[in-house]
């Protein structure tokens, strides 16, 4: 009887210890997330006011209605950023966030609201802002992109990923208003590109061959510009003596 009685007050302890857990969950969830609630790690760029600047979150917000998967997509496209993961936290109670920054390898501009706006490049094309990026050291970045649209993103990845594998130098990538694309490659010169982005592999191999030729033979001090938008016939003007 008596080990019965108590296997009976174990299990009468045991169900209290549940029921007050659950008690205290329950209150955690629908306890109202502040900003003081709000954690950052992987990077010292952003506060919390940058979160809720960039994003739709509205505070205080029971932390059970936060939309982690949708806030994670708002705050990765509005700071340009590599990768964000959020998690919902009861102990200590807020939101996690994790932030991982893009790398910049070029200088960048861009047209917005007919304002120039300066930042950055990384390898896959994409602008950050110069407020949303690391401490650079400007001396290092060889490469400067103008003329930065949302729809240019993919051909300059090509540009920025195919040079690491080449022998050519690119140092500037102008796109103009209506997407006619230059570069300018450091003996090369000015290169034209033309409209068409389904060539550029094609035209970037060209530029790799011109640039072991000519450099064979040092006759890259003579150029002054090369025409690629028709990669099959090739035209290069040189300066007069």
């Amino acid at each position: 009887m008596k080990n019965q009685k108590k296997i009976n007050n174990r299990r009468f302890l045991f169900l209290i210890l549940i029921l007050f857990s659950t008690n205290l969950i329950t209150l955690k969830i629908l306890k109202k997330v502040d900003i003081q609630d709000i954690r950052i790690s992987g990077s010292d760029l952003f506060s919390q006011n940058d979160v809720l600047n960039n994003s739709s979150l509205k505070i205080p917000l029971r932390l059970i209605f936060i939309r982690t998967n949708f806030l994670e997509k708002e705050l990765k496209q509005n700071l340009s950023l590599k990768n964000v993961s959020i998690n919902r936290q009861l102990f200590p109670f807020g939101l996690k966030i994790h932030i991982k920054t893009r790398t910049p390898i070029a200088y960048g501009e861009r047209i917005f609201n007919n304002k120039k706006i300066e930042g950055f490049i990384d390898k896959n094309g994409i602008f950050i802002d110069k407020q949303n990026a690391e401490n650079i050291n400007l001396s290092k970045l060889t490469i400067q992109v103008f003329g930065w649209e949302e729809k240019f993103k993919e051909i300059l990845s090509e540009i920025l990923i195919t040079q690491e594998n080449y022998e050519f130098e690119i140092v500037k990538i102008i796109f103009s208003p209506n997407g006619f694309l230059i570069v300018e490659e450091k003996d090369l010169k000015k290169i034209f590109l033309g409209f068409n982005p389904n060539l550029i592999n094609y035209q970037l191999q060209i530029i790799n061959n011109l640039k072991n030729e000519f450099k064979k033979i040092n006759f890259s001090k003579k150029i002054d510009n090369i025409d690629l938008t028709d990669p099959k016939k090739p035209k290069i003007k040189v300066f007069k003596p």
